[in-house]
């Protein structure tokens, strides 16, 4: 198995692929590729038939240019690293650090193999992958990718330590809603293999992580509690409420105790009481009085 670190600190469990199987991949694809070249050739031959000797030459060396080297690589860019030949033996390129191939990589890969498989049918690509630890040739070493299997047994999956007692429920108030899966893959795996590392390494990429998970949290690292502890934690606290929220509400063992759902109270119904009926009062119109006209004076006494 393969000990590459990525930049996230993440061991890669990576599997390369072997002598054996890469050359029967090989040979599935050439298979395929040199049918499809045989066939358009003929095509292409009685196409050009009326054309001189020069062209035929000239459409023949771009048939094969186009067949046997930029099909593979078009394939390689697409698929990201599965051609048909890998991926009926389950096999599949990838970069040294672990991510999918781009058109640079299949470019280097398709030019080297027309030297190592084509110009001298196989010999150096077997040397080179014999000699390799890894089992690379030189189009892999030049541009700088991997060939890993796939389909491998499923391995158990190792838990995340528990975190220290007295961190129980510290952080139950922590926003963890802008941390990227990424972020959290990176610290689990770490979590579970941290114990495989040398101390001084295993203490930087601790306090790494530690501090993209403040950065992403946006709330300070407690004073006195170590990065690891810290990531055991807050791993825990997360898995507590992703237990709360697949399992209904209610305390979750190691984790914070989740929201009581509050019970609606019932409101009582005041019965209708019926009013007594109320005598209705005819309205008898009033006429308009005339008003007293004023003429200024004082009024005899």
């Amino acid at each position: 198995m393969s000990d590459l670190v990525t930049g996230d600190a993440v061991v890669l469990g990576l599997r390369p692929a072997r002598l054996p199987s890469r050359s029967l991949a090989i040979v599935l694809d050439l298979v395929v590729y040199l049918t499809g070249y045989l066939l358009i050739s003929i095509g292409l031959a009685f196409a050009t038939a009326s054309l001189d000797g020069a062209a035929q030459a000239a459409v023949a060396v771009a048939g094969f240019l186009l067949l046997l080297v930029g099909v593979p690589i078009a394939v390689e860019t697409l698929t990201h690293g599965r051609s048909l030949g890998k991926l009926a033996c389950g096999l599949r390129v990838v970069r040294d650090d672990g991510g999918p191939i781009r058109f640079r990589h299949a470019l280097v890969r398709g030019a080297l193999g027309v030297v190592e498989l084509l110009g001298t049918f196989g010999a150096v690509a077997c040397i080179a992958s014999l000699v390799s630890a890894r089992g690379r040739r030189l189009g892999d070493v030049f541009a700088g990718t991997l060939v890993v299997r796939e389909r491998v047994p499923g391995a158990r999956v190792m838990p995340v330590p528990p975190p220290p007692p007295w961190l129980a429920g510290r952080f139950s108030g922590l926003d963890l809603s802008a941390v990227p899966d990424g972020l959290w893959l990176a610290i689990r795996q770490y979590l579970t293999r941290m114990n495989q590392l040398d101390p001084q390494v295993g203490a930087s990429m601790a306090a790494k992580l530690a501090d993209d998970l403040v950065a992403r949290t946006g709330a300070p690292a407690p004073v006195g509690v170590p990065a690891a502890a810290f990531l055991m934690a807050v791993v825990h606290e997360r898995q507590a409420r992703d237990a709360a929220r697949a399992f209904g509400a209610g305390p979750v063992p190691g984790g914070a105790p989740a929201a009581p759902v509050p019970v609606p109270v019932p409101v009582p119904v005041m019965p209708v009481v019926p009013q007594a009926s109320v005598p209705v009062v005819p309205v008898v119109p009033v006429e308009p009085v005339e008003p007293v006209r004023r003429t200024g004076f004082a009024p005899p006494a």
